[in-house]
């Protein structure tokens, strides 16, 4: 027999068989306790693990989490990795993320890799919680399609114009212009594209503020400090869009960090 047992009582039996019943509990209030406590413990041990991040503010994938975390209103540890004498590539942090890159996500016995993967989980796993960032239903298909296009169309000409115009001067490295031509022609397309949507809803993946709309704001907070910023300006639906989400209290928070 299944012994029945109420979660206020000094002992709670936690290897009991799953399938254990609440009984005797005093109260309508205390019955529904006794359920929400018993019939899933997992949110009650994440709020009980903190969240640590491991990466550089400075990092435009670091940033991605940081920004969820920040919208989703949850508390987490920053544990900074020196990139600069190349911690990222040596142990403990392989043992973390065996590619040597940044960030790293721990939760208790939860380790996680990819920011974009951090986010998903981070804004499924606390869907309560801040802003939503994903949408039920149907809908989360179309969501889905924009954030591949984020990770496949948008982030790799972003990220190389932010290499050879934001991070190779702060280097000392030289630029190769070449590159910078062939990039921005590259967004212009991408930005043409973002211009036609956009026009339709107010963000990529809807009507409301998504990982969609998230994944790119590190991208786009730097390009915005150089001359691609016109590629951006003068699409106005793509302008408002991006005057939108980088005015965003969390996205700010983001920001700080670097100050």
């Amino acid at each position: 027999m299944l012994k029945r047992y109420c979660f206020f009582n000094k002992k709670p039996p936690h290897l009991q068989a799953k399938h254990t019943h609440i009984y005797h509990c005093p109260t309508p209030l205390h019955r529904h306790l006794c359920a929400q406590l018993f019939l899933d413990q997992t949110p009650i041990k994440k709020m009980a693990e903190i969240m640590k991040v491991h990466g550089s503010a400075l990092s435009t994938a670091a940033q991605r989490v940081f920004a969820c975390l920040y919208e989703k209103e949850l508390e987490f540890e920053f544990i900074p990795v020196n990139m600069a004498v190349g911690e990222h590539k040596k142990e403990p942090f392989l043992a973390l993320n065996p590619f040597g890159q940044v960030p790293a996500f721990e939760q208790g016995d939860l380790k996680l890799f990819e920011s974009r993967a951090i986010t998903q989980y981070i804004a499924h796993g606390y869907a309560d919680k801040g802003t939503p960032l994903v949408i039920p239903g149907k809908q989360m298909a179309t969501l889905s399609v924009w954030m591949e296009v984020e990770a496949h169309q948008f982030d790799p000409v972003a990220s190389k114009l932010n290499w050879e115009l934001v991070f190779k001067p702060m280097f000392g490295i030289p630029t190769d212009n070449a590159a910078v031509e062939e990039n921005e022609a590259k967004l212009g397309k991408v930005l043409d594209v973002y211009e036609s949507r956009l026009a339709q809803s107010k963000y990529l993946g809807g009507d409301i503020f998504t990982l969609a709309d998230l994944h790119h704001l590190p991208n786009i907070s730097c390009a915005m400090r150089t001359h691609v910023k016109k590629l951006f300006d003068s699409r106005p639906h793509v302008s408002a869009w991006v005057a939108d989400i980088t005015s965003r209290p969390a996205w700010s928070k983001v920001v700080a960090m670097n100050k």
